[in-house]
């Protein structure tokens, strides 16, 4: 059985994401994180709220295909990953991704 901690792998810590994050709609907060590849939403949303004691309101998910890396003449893929955008029900406190660790 898998932990939150196998579902969460890192926060996206980007100019993008932090944007997003700061930025409340309608007093909602949109939080985004690196995730395990198998992860479903309610795995995802049940992580985010036990790790972070907060409600969740929704859960979006992207895949993305690992990237082509070349090394000299050597070519190869980068790791496939999954992204989690998850949003806050409204009213929620704000999440600081330093004060869960």
């Amino acid at each position: 059985m898998r932990t939150v901690w196998d579902v969460i792998k890192s926060p996206v810590i980007t100019e993008k994401a932090l944007v997003a994050k700061e930025e409340t709609q309608d007093r909602r907060q949109l939080l985004t994180f690196r995730v395990d590849r198998r992860a479903t939403k309610p795995e995802i949303k049940n992580a985010v709220e036990s790790i972070f004691q907060v409600k969740v309101d929704s859960v979006r998910t992207a895949q993305y295909l690992g990237k082509m890396a070349r090394r000299g003449r050597h070519e190869g893929r980068k790791p496939s990953w999954k992204k989690a955008f998850v949003t806050l029900k409204q009213g929620e406190k704000p999440v600081d991704y330093g004060e869960a660790i």
